[in-house]
């Protein structure tokens, strides 16, 4: 699959970005960044003023909710990046309109496809040529870098995985944008995971059980396949079909090689969140969608749903944001509330043997 655009990927993210910030297009938070180091591991704390805000004489409207409007169906000219491929098109790159990591930007079917289905094939070739793309630009690294730019790609499915919207999207944060000042030594978590992974033995299969990665000191069941250089639609898919089949062997306290035959399409059996970079695809079962904070109740004031924290699948990039400063400060000087906030909305860490570790 080819994107077939008339200029880098990267290049046309960053104008789009630049025009549509600019016109009001979208609406970018700033926030407060800072690294906290629970069980070893480097964590981008984000503190965004914005989300905090209760809105003032709101009044709900009687009579039935309506659904909430699908951006995706018809997106905004001004939002809308690119259909693709040119000849028959199957998804639409778009830009996130509530972003708070510049050049923030989502890939959608074109047509209806629901977020709580397993992922095709097409979905899956898409996200990768995304990625292999954006690392061909050198003109997106930083001029102290020797690094290709990256990108990093998630997927949030089911109601606990924090999932904003039912229409089926995949979304892409640039590393370079999320590695501004203040994250020195930060790396994304899914980065991490696969540079502490020795290299898989000659020959064997990109989804054999002996190649699962994880890291001993999450404190969430998670798994990882390395990807081989340039796989087609059917490895990709068959490598995600791996994970999300041990990733509900994991919601049973089981082995990942004891993971059920389910189906490879429809509904999914559980809700997780799914990370990939050109390198890696990583999953994690989810429990629930929040977890809660202890913070003073003095320190509230009026924030929303105060000690309530949101964690999507930026947490296998080893970030999360939270609302309030009394949750920003209660994560930074306390790191085992993180590691009890993370240990809370997944499942308990499970071995190849069976049995939990915890």
């Amino acid at each position: 699959m080819q994107l077939g655009l008339s200029e880098s990927l990267s290049a046309l993210v960053a104008r789009r970005f630049k025009a549509a910030k600019e016109g009001n297009h979208l609406v970018f938070s700033h926030t407060h960044l800072s690294i906290v180091t629970a069980a070893g591991i480097p964590y981008q704390l984000r503190y965004c003023p914005a989300l905090a805000k209760k809105p003032s004489n709101y009044k709900p409207e009687p009579g039935p909710k309506r659904p909430k409007p699908d951006p995706f169906e018809n997106p905004s000219p001004e939002l809308l990046l690119a259909h693709f491929p040119p000849e028959n098109p199957s998804h639409a790159l778009v830009l996130n309109k509530f972003p708070v990591i510049p050049h923030h930007f989502i890939l959608a079917t074109k047509e209806w496809r629901a977020q709580t289905d397993l992922l095709e094939k097409v979905d899956l070739e898409a996200t990768y040529e995304c990625l292999r793309t954006w690392g061909l630009d050198n003109s997106c690294s930083s001029s102290n870098s020797s690094e290709k730019p990256r990108l990093y790609a998630f997927f949030n499915s089911g109601e606990d995985s924090g999932a904003s919207q039912p229409h089926r999207h995949l979304q892409f944060l640039p590393v370079e944008a999320m590695r501004s000042p203040g994250a020195e030594g930060w790396h994304p978590l899914i980065e991490l995971l696969a540079a502490q992974q020795p290299k898989s033995q000659p020959g064997s299969s990109p989804t054999s059980n002996s190649t699962f990665q994880y890291m001993p000191h999450l404190p969430f069941a998670h798994l990882a396949l390395p990807l081989p250089p340039n796989p087609s639609p059917e490895t990709l898919h068959s490598i995600y079909i791996t994970l999300y089949r041990a990733a509900v062997a994991a919601t049973e306290g089981r082995d990942p090689a004891q993971a059920p035959d389910l189906p490879s399409q429809g509904p999914a059996a559980i809700s997780y969140n799914l990370a990939m970079t050109l390198s890696t695809m990583m999953i994690a079962p989810r429990k629930v969608e929040t977890a809660t904070v202890p913070i003073d109740p003095a320190a509230a004031n009026d924030t929303v749903d105060p000690g309530v924290v949101s964690l999507n699948g930026t947490i296998l990039a080893g970030t999360l944001m939270v609302k309030a400063e009394a949750e920003w400060d209660a994560l930074k000087l306390h790191p085992e509330n993180l590691n009890q906030a993370l240990r809370d909305v997944g499942f308990p860490r499970v071995d190849y043997r069976g049995g939990s570790l915890l």
